[in-house]
């Protein structure tokens, strides 16, 4: 939630309640985990992306400010002077703020490096997005991943550009590389990329629980989402379809109202649609594209829910709450809100019900009563169901 910049208020009885601990309790584990407090902790990681916004971009002080998650320039300035002793513009080579030094010192794009622990699949992981890649928007070549993102907040206008994921395996890391266009939303982009390419997996961990199901693929992934809208689109048209035909649909559907954009790759040419654009669509404008009519109006309907804030497909969602309101919704089924849940708000425990090749893969019939057997012996897996379904489902012949 630090990382996210959900919690940069550090308001603890808040952190606390939707981890589902007490503040104490938090304030234990947290610093037996990582040997300081929550707040030093975040207090740190502002400072090293501050440190880092300051010296490879000109952007403004004031907007690195609040980029790297502090509250106020003056907030930023103090810490700076108590953890430093040293004011935060000595890090600009002409000493001045970038809104003056202009256009000298920025770059085309910046580099950040993201650690994980091994194993780590990125194969399984890479050929799970190729799959699913929706052409214009996103593009696998050469062991990279690449896609065009937009990063939306309360505070501040869109802002689109590209971002870059290539495999470091000697270094146990991923090399993030983004647009300098992205530079004040920085806290978001490496936030989203962890989540997406699931960094913060313990492979050890999880394998302990999950036992021989995740022998010889201790290094697979969670795939997630940048998000939350577009991976709620995609799962509807994808409901009841091959990936294949899932993803020729997501094509049509971008092309028609994805918004235009000009990157450094000829291969990324788009932005995946508004909510607030899907929410104004009417079911024609939508079946066109061959899309059925009861999948249009689900598409709409979460729109205009996100639209409004009804809805949050979010990382810090709670994800009961949250596959409750999407079961709510007409044409969206507890087996999609669970995916949603999955990889949208990268919820570790997810169990789709009624998937048939889950069962089809645990020697279980269709049935109610193979439902309530997968149920039993998925128990022993929790609080890691989401990884279990991979391993299921990679233990299939063709991949789901």
């Amino acid at each position: 939630m630090i990382e996210d910049g959900v919690a940069n208020d550090i308001d603890l009885s808040l952190v606390a309640q939707r981890i589902g601990v007490t503040d104490r309790h938090l304030r234990r584990i947290f610093s037996e985990e990582f040997g300081v407090s929550l707040v030093q902790y975040a207090q740190t990681h502002r400072l090293l992306l501050a440190k880092r916004l300051l010296t490879d971009t000109a952007l403004p002080v004031a907007e690195i400010a609040f980029a790297s998650g502090f509250s106020s320039v003056r907030r930023m300035n103090a810490l700076f002077a108590e953890r430093y002793g040293f004011s935060p513009t000595r890090l600009r080579k002409d000493g001045k703020d970038g809104r003056e030094s202009g256009a000298e010192g920025e770059t085309d794009s910046l580099t950040f490096v993201l650690p994980y622990r091994p194993p780590y699949d990125w194969g399984r992981l890479l050929g799970f997005f190729e799959m699913r890649a929706i052409p214009g928007v996103e593009s696998i070549s050469g062991g990279a991943y690449r896609r065009v993102i937009r990063i939306d907040t309360e505070a501040r206008p869109a802002r689109i550009g590209w971002l870059d994921v290539t495999h470091l395996p000697k270094r146990n890391a991923l090399q993030l590389r983004f647009a300098s266009t992205l530079a004040s939303a920085a806290q978001a982009v490496l936030s989203r990329t962890k989540q997406v390419f699931d960094v913060a997996a313990d492979p050890q961990e999880i394998g302990l629980a999950l036992g021989v199901l995740a022998d010889g693929a201790h290094g697979l992934r969670l795939p997630g989402a940048f998000d939350g809208f577009e991976l709620a689109m995609r799962a509807i048209l994808g409901q009841q379809v091959t990936v294949k035909a899932a993803r020729t649909l997501a094509t049509r559907f971008v092309d028609a109202f994805g918004e235009l954009v000009v990157t450094p790759f000829p291969e990324l040419t788009r932005a995946f649609p508004l909510a607030a654009t899907v929410a104004a669509l009417t079911r024609d404008d939508i079946g066109r594209l061959g899309i059925v009519g009861a999948r249009a109006e689900a598409m709409i309907s979460i729109a205009q829910a996100i639209t409004t804030k009804a809805l949050a497909l979010t990382v810090s969602a709670e994800p009961a709450q949250t596959i409750e309101s999407l079961c709510a919704i007409k044409g969206i089924g507890p087996w999609t809100a669970h995916y949603i849940a999955m990889r949208a708000l990268a919820w570790p425990d997810a169990w789709p019900p009624q998937d048939v090749a889950l069962l089809n893969a645990m020697n279980l019939p269709n049935t109610v009563r193979g439902q309530r057997e997968a149920d039993v012996v998925a128990e022993a897996w929790r609080p890691w169901r989401s990884y279990a379904v991979l391993h299921t489902w990679r233990k299939l012949e063709k991949p789901q």
